[in-house]
């Protein structure tokens, strides 16, 4: 996370529920994550098989599930990179230029998941999500449909270019979460890199914030 968890809990006074977690990688989040929140309420969503394996065996106590999530349920060809946290249902566009030695190992094909179906599944009150999955996060936020209703912070991986090629840039993002009365309070953008991680809150809890900070 470009953006420390700890400095948005302080400026933000987040009230964290449940934490969704897409694009789980190693759980390398974890340890912070339990440090504000019972592991019992955060779930992680994983596209590579082996990796949900690894983690289920190193963390007893997870919720993980393996699914390649997006918009619609179709079958695509899921990338798999030589460095696995740059996996992705998109082709590299100018990642190429900016990590030379990564490439894609091998593809495979997979049904996509919606998270609506996902988080239904559990008995937990989501407010919090963070997407990391290589340019396919606008996606998944279309693909919760309604629940997006339920959720009061938004943390996730953004592009200002085609780091993946087809992949959603952040105008994109901004415009369709303004819909659902979220606003970009934070942007980190890594180097020059065209990437970085963007953090998005609803509009009320953040003019409840600068009520009481005005008080």
């Amino acid at each position: 996370m470009l953006i420390s968890l700890n400095f948005l809990i302080e400026k933000y006074k987040l009230n964290l529920k449940g934490i969704l977690h897409v694009g789980a990688h190693n759980c390398q989040e974890l340890k912070k994550y339990i440090e504000f929140i019972n592991i019992k309420n955060i779930l992680w969503i994983e596209g590579n098989e082996e990796k949900v394996t690894r983690n289920k065996n190193k963390y007893k106590n997870i919720l993980i599930e393996h699914a390649v999530v997006s918009d619609v349920e179709e079958e695509i060809n899921f990338n798999i990179c030589s460095n696995d946290q740059c996996s992705s249902i998109f082709e590299l566009g100018l990642h190429k230029k900016y990590y030379p030695k990564i490439n894609v190992s091998k593809s495979i094909i997979v049904k996509t998941s919606l998270l609506s179906n996902i988080i239904n599944k559990y008995n937990i009150h989501f407010n919090f999500i963070n997407l990391d999955i290589q340019g396919a996060e606008l996606k998944a936020l279309k693909g919760m449909g309604d629940y997006l209703i339920n959720i009061d912070y938004i943390y996730t991986e953004v592009n200002s270019d085609y780091v993946y090629i087809g992949c959603n840039l952040i105008s994109e993002i901004d415009e369709f979460l303004n819909k659902f009365d979220f606003v970009r309070v934070e942007t980190s953008w890594y180097k020059d890199h065209n990437w970085g991680d963007a953090f998005y809150i609803k509009n009320k809890l953040l003019n409840d914030i600068n009520l009481i900070n005005n008080l």
